[in-house]
């Protein structure tokens, strides 16, 4: 009897391909001993003249400090992604992600004096909105509300209560945009040929 072994099958590509850009970005980081990672994927404020102060609006969730952030948003990405892909498709998930980054970076500009680096609201983005992938249209699931409740208030605890590197910010944002996503297709529905 032959044993044969199973086929790979690429199940997630927006995830695995975020990962792999994510991955190629910390170790060029490392690369250049962390001048492009603060140079292109730290959103932090500067002049309105430097085009790369709109760049690092999205770019920051793309870079990572070192391994083990990368690794910690990614846990949690490559566990959570996949499902979530499959429910809202990889171009309707690339566009939250997109909006999630992009609602962070501008937040930290323009609240912040500090810089902000790293997947996590993302990663809060779509903690929250997994608890919405099997709800019925017109409820709202408990679920989201304790995951809502128990991730933004330690969160906004630990803005208020903790002086560290981690951006309790993002993380709330990153939450509040995964309720905002799950609310709107719970009640609008997802067309899939979209």
């Amino acid at each position: 009897m032959k044993l044969q072994l199973p086929k790979i099958k690429i199940n997630s590509p927006l995830i695995i391909w975020y990962a792999g850009i994510c991955f190629v970005i910390l170790l060029f980081g490392y690369a250049t001993g962390g001048t492009s990672t603060m140079q292109l994927f730290t959103c932090y404020r500067t002049s309105l003249s430097d085009p790369l102060m709109y760049f690092r609006l999205f770019s920051h969730a793309l870079g990572h400090s070192d391994i083990s952030h990368y690794l910690n948003n990614f846990f949690l990405i490559m566990l959570i992604g996949p499902m979530l892909e499959e429910k809202y498709g990889s171009k309707r998930l690339f566009y939250m992600m997109l909006i999630t980054a992009f609602i962070g970076g501008l937040a930290n500009v323009l609240v912040t004096s500090s810089g902000l680096l790293g997947a996590s609201g993302i990663a809060f983005m779509m903690i929250v909105l997994c608890s919405c992938t099997s709800v019925e249209s017109g409820y709202l699931p408990l679920t989201m509300i304790i995951v809502v409740i128990l991730y933004i208030g330690k969160e906004t605890v630990s803005g208020v209560t903790v002086q560290d590197n981690i951006s309790q910010l993002s993380h709330i944002l990153g939450g509040i945009c995964g309720v905002v996503f799950g609310m709107y297709y719970n009640q609008h529905g997802i067309d899939k040929t979209s």
